[in-house]
């Protein structure tokens, strides 16, 4: 349920950003990208991670660098489909849902291993 109501936001935060949509929720074989979105010619690969506390942790803090290497693999699986972007990069969005108050969103852009 966090996980669906954190992407919702997503989309609306990435569009009023000034994105353009592509993808929601892109499978292929084992990997999942939750945004694909582009922007000024730049193709996007964004994973979206939502909790309604810190008691764990911030959002952020929840994306290994497993997912992230498998953000990558799934990102060059979608290139191999869709060829021809020549400026690619791979961001997280963290949002935090927590009762009462606006939906916090921490935008990384460009993250790498």
């Amino acid at each position: 349920m966090t996980g669906k109501k954190g992407e919702e936001f997503a989309a609306i935060y990435i569009a009023n950003l000034g994105f353009q949509i592509l993808e929601r929720n892109w499978r292929y074989r084992r990997f999942e990208i939750d945004i694909i979105a582009s922007r000024s010619d730049v193709l996007h690969f964004i994973e979206v991670k939502t909790r309604t506390s810190t008691v764990y942790g911030y959002p952020e803090e929840g994306v290994s660098n497993k997912k992230i290497r498998s953000l990558i693999k799934g990102g060059a699986n979608f290139l191999y489909k869709n060829p021809g972007w020549q400026h690619i990069q791979y961001d997280i969005l963290s949002i935090l849902l927590v009762a009462d108050t606006p939906p916090d969103f921490l935008f990384i852009q460009d993250v790498y291993l």
